[in-house]
Formats: structure tokens, C-alpha cells, sequence
């Protein structure tokens, strides 16, 4: 029987199929990065001719609708985890955010006032802000923490398709079409997103009308492995307590399941804050302050390419603005071609020896980015030369695109296992995965500015040269708290 005796939705097998929802999710995540990076290039030429700012002010406006944004995204993030995890469904809160999107783009299209501007550019970072963290969850909820890096570094390779073509097919809508161009082809995207978020039906939702929808066998396999062990640890914890003879042998090599589930385990009652908020308790394990770093960390360096190229590719080369686009194909094609296997390698690996392998390696490839600046080879060359740099860093990229998600939920998940029900019945991920959109916007909004201070202050090859070290800092801190404490045994695990 089905519940309350309602038929089951049209189609539900494909609906909730795996794939159809981690496209879903994909589709949202390449909307929201698309129309960013669609509307962008248009902004100056909006404030200029439909608004009639003078001159003097597009600069300063053009950057202040950027920080809108991101501080809405900032500020959204962890208040969206926050309900999403209180909701009996990710797909409402997750056709809310396209709900924002949708009325930022016609204000967008329509707007005639600064004001309406500001407004449209803030329900976009709340747009994304929902997006991200919910959508993540969705992932999360569907293929399981088993299966979290291949398909978190797949979703991520796809998007930057639209990260990289939407600046360059914003620019040349606008030159060739005006604004009907542009915003005909934000809603041709954001129709497709609609339909899509529209039709998918979550695992659990499936489940309520045949159980051989829910999460696939290999997932409940693993969960069930996993509560089984937290079982277990529960029982030699109790043993433990009660035992009246424990030897010196006992107390000096615990054992090592009891080990991690008196880590995990929430042993005093929580103040009202953190009942309120409960992913702040996961917050004393110094893995997942470094798995958010890490983000941080990621953020910052794909904003510090895609504010400085453009720039240095103007400064060097004298390119146009299209030219200068055309450069980030160097830095994402390998990002995209390399993402699924980085995170193929950070499930099976883990996640240690990505985040010092992967931060370790852009040490080198952003200092050697400074040789194009010392015009080594001559003309053309010289070029060349900058996109195989860009296309060297694009491989680390690719690189650290995982880890910091696939950390961050395996300690949320060691918490969530170690105190049934503490969570509540979709667990803290939808939380967790604001705070990771919180410190990933912080990053994107910290890294240009300081990259743009830095390079006018120091040059561009110092410039690289001081997020190199910020790479060195991240791949030593990961060597040391990413993944536990390090064992070479553990790393090279097969």
C-alpha cells in the first residue's frame, strides 16, 4: 500500500532515478553560475546607457552590485541549510531559490533604477545560496558519502562549462542583439532549470511508494555497515563504563572504534544555541574548520584567476575583452576533463592526499606564472606559453575541486552517527553545506580584492607568488588535520 492510499507520481521510476537527480542538481548549479556570469559583462553598459550613470561611477557601482551579491549569498547560506533540514522535502526550498533567480532576472531585464538593480543582484545570491546548499544535500542524500567525491568533482567540471562561456556568450549576445539576446537566452535556462526541479522526486519520497526506488542497494549496504559500527562503539563504550576491571594494558591501547566514537559522541547537554543549531557542535573537531578552509582556500584562487587574466592578458598582449575570455578555455578545459577522475581518486585515496597533493602541486604552476611577465620568449610564443601555465594550474584546480566537501561530510556524517536523532531526521548536511557556501563566497569575495590590491601593489608574478605560499600553508595544515592524523599506511591505503 502507498501512503494514505495516493496513487504514486507520473513516471516515478525515472524521476527519482540517480541520474535524472544529480542532473537536476547539476542543471540548478549551471544555471545559477551561468546567469552570473551572463549578466556581468552587460553591467557596465547598462549603468551607462539605461541608467545614464556618468563615467566616472560605473567602476564603483559595477563592483558594489558584485558585493551585493556575494554578501547575499553569504548572509542566506546558512539560514537556507538551516530550514532544509526542519522540511520534510529538499525539493521545496530548492524550487524557492529558482523562484529568486527567476524574479532577479526580470528585474534585471526590466529594471530602470539602482535600487531595482541592488535588489535583483541580492535575490541572485540568495538564489544561490539555496541552490548550493540544498542541492548538495540532495547529492548527498542520494548517492551517499561512498560516492560523494566522484560525483561532487563531475557536478563541478560540468558547471565550470558555464562559468567559462557565460562572460564570453554574454559579451557577444549584448554586441550583437542588445538585451533582448541576453536575457531571451537566461530564460531559455532558467525554463529547462523549472522543468527539471520540477519533475525530480527525491529517494526518500520514491521509497514511501516502493521501497526498490530509495537509495540504491550499494548506499543501504554501506549504511547499514555504518550503523552497525556505531552500534557496536555505543556497546564497548557502555562496556567500558560499567567494567569494574579494566587492566593498565586496557586503559594505555584503547580500542581504536571506542577511540572515534568518544571523538564524535555529544556527552553534555547542549545550550540553546546549539539545540537551536545543532551543526555547531561539529564545529570543536578541527577537521572540518580545515575542510571549510579549504573551500575558503579553493574559492580564493578561482577568484584571483578570473579577476587578474583579464588584466594581465590586457597588460601583456593587448587583448580585447573576447581575448582575454577565450583564455579561461587554458585554465577549465582541464578542470573539466580531470574533475570526475580527482574525485574518483579522493573517494578511494581520501581525502589527505588530494588536498596536499592537489595544494602541493599549484605551488610550483602559480610561481611559474610569473614568466610570461618577463617576456622570456618573444610574441606569439609568449602567449603559448601562458595558456600551457594556465592550463598546468587548471590540473590542480581540478585537484582540490573535492576534498573540502568530502571532509566536511565525513565529519558531520561521524557526529550524525555517534548521536541518533541529535540532528533530527534529515541529519545537519543541508547546514553543513551552507557553511561550505558561506566560506566558499567569503573566498570569492576576499580573493579579488586582495589579488587586485596585490598585483598593483607588487606585480603579478609576486603576486602568484603570495598565493603560492597560501597553497604551501593549506598543503602542510591538510597534511596535518585533513583525514585525521597523518599514517602513511592510511594514505597510500588500496
Amino acid at each position: 500500500m502507498t501512503p494514505d492510499n495516493k496513487s504514486p507520481p507520473w513516471a516515478l521510476r525515472w524521476r527519482s532515478n540517480t541520474l535524472f537527480i544529480i542532473a537536476t542538481v547539476a542543471v540548478g548549479l549551471f544555471t545559477d553560475l551561468f546567469l552570473y556570469g551572463l549578466v556581468v559583462p552587460v553591467l557596465p553598459f547598462m549603468l551607462r546607457n539605461r541608467l545614464s550613470i556618468p563615467e566616472d561611477e560605473i567602476q564603483s557601482y559595477v563592483s558594489n552590485l558584485l558585493a551585493a551579491y556575494a554578501g547575499a549569498s553569504v548572509v542566506s547560506s546558512v539560514p537556507a541549510g538551516w530550514i532544509a533540514d526542519r522540511t520534510n522535502s529538499r525539493r521545496v526550498p530548492f524550487l524557492s531559490g529558482l523562484a529568486a533567480l527567476l524574479a532577479a532576472t526580470i528585474m534585471l531585464a526590466l529594471g530602470k533604477s539602482i535600487a531595482m538593480l541592488f535588489v535583483a543582484r541580492v535575490l541572485q545570491g540568495i538564489s544561490a545560496a539555496v541552490v548550493w546548499t540544498i542541492g548538495l544535500a540532495m547529492i548527498l542524500d542520494t548517492v551517499g558519502p561512498q560516492n560523494l567525491g566522484k560525483v561532487v568533482g563531475s557536478i563541478f567540471s560540468f558547471i565550470s562549462v558555464g562559468e567559462l562561456m557565460a562572460p564570453v556568450i554574454g559579451g557577444v549576445l549584448y554586441g550583437k542583439t542588445g538585451y533582448s539576446g541576453v536575457f531571451g537566452v537566461a530564460a531559455g535556462v532558467l525554463g529547462l532549470d523549472f522543468l527539471m526541479r520540477l519533475l525530480v522526486v527525491e529517494k526518500k519520497t520514491a521509497a514511501k511508494y516502493d521501497v526498490n526506488l530509495g537509495l540504491d542497494s550499494h548506499n543501504e549496504e554501506h549504511g547499514a555497515h555504518e550503523d552497525n559500527e556505531a552500534a557496536q562503539g555505543d556497546a564497548e563504550v557502555e562496556g567500558a563504563s560499567n567494567s569494574e576491571e579494566i587492566t593498565e594494558r586496557d586503559a594505555l591501547i584503547p580500542n581504536k572504534k571506542l577511540e572515534d566514537n568518544d571523538i564524535y559522541k555529544i556527552r553534555h547537554e547542549p545550550n540553546k544555541i546549539v539545540r537551536a543549531f545543532p551543526i555547531l557542535i561539529c564545529f570543536r573537531s578541527p577537521r572540518l574548520l580545515a575542510g571549510l578552509g579549504l573551500a575558503f582556500v579553493q574559492a580564493s584562487l578561482l577568484a584571483m584567476f578570473d579577476a587578474t587574466i583579464p588584466t594581465e592578458a590586457q597588460s601583456l598582449f593587448g587583448f580585447t575583452s573576447l581575448q582575454a575570455g577565450l583564455l579561461f578555455i587554458a585554465l577549465d578545459v582541464p578542470y573539466l576533463i580531470l574533475g570526475p577522475v580527482a574525485g574518483w581518486a579522493v573517494d578511494r585515496y581520501g581525502t589527505k592526499l588530494a588536498a596536499v597533493v592537489g595544494f602541493g602541486y599549484l605551488v610550483p604552476t602559480l610561481i611559474l606564472l610569473r614568466l610570461p611577465s618577463d617576456n622570456i620568449l618573444p610574441g606569439k610564443s609568449n602567449i603559448i606559453l601562458y595558456c600551457a601555465l594556465l592550463a598546468l594550474n587548471g590540473v590542480g584546480l581540478a585537484v582540490i575541486g573535492s576534498p573540502s566537501v568530502v571532509e566536511a561530510s565525513d565529519v558531520v556524517g561521524k557526529f550524525n552517527q555517534a548521536n541518533p536523532g541529535f540532528f533530527g531526521v534529515n541529519g545537519p548536511y543541508a547546514q553543513l553545506y551552507g557553511f561550505n557556501s558561506l566560506f566558499f563566497c567569503v573566498g570569492l569575495t576576499i580573493g579579488p580584492v586582495v589579488a587586485g590590491a596585490l598585483r598593483d601593489g607588487i606585480g603579478y608574478g609576486n603576486m602568484n607568488l603570495v598565493f603560492a605560499l597560501i597553497s604551501t600553508i593549506t598543503a602542510t595544515l591538510s597534511f596535518f588535520i585533513v583525514g585525521g592524523k597523518p599514517s602513511w599506511n592510511h594514505i597510500f591505503k588500496v
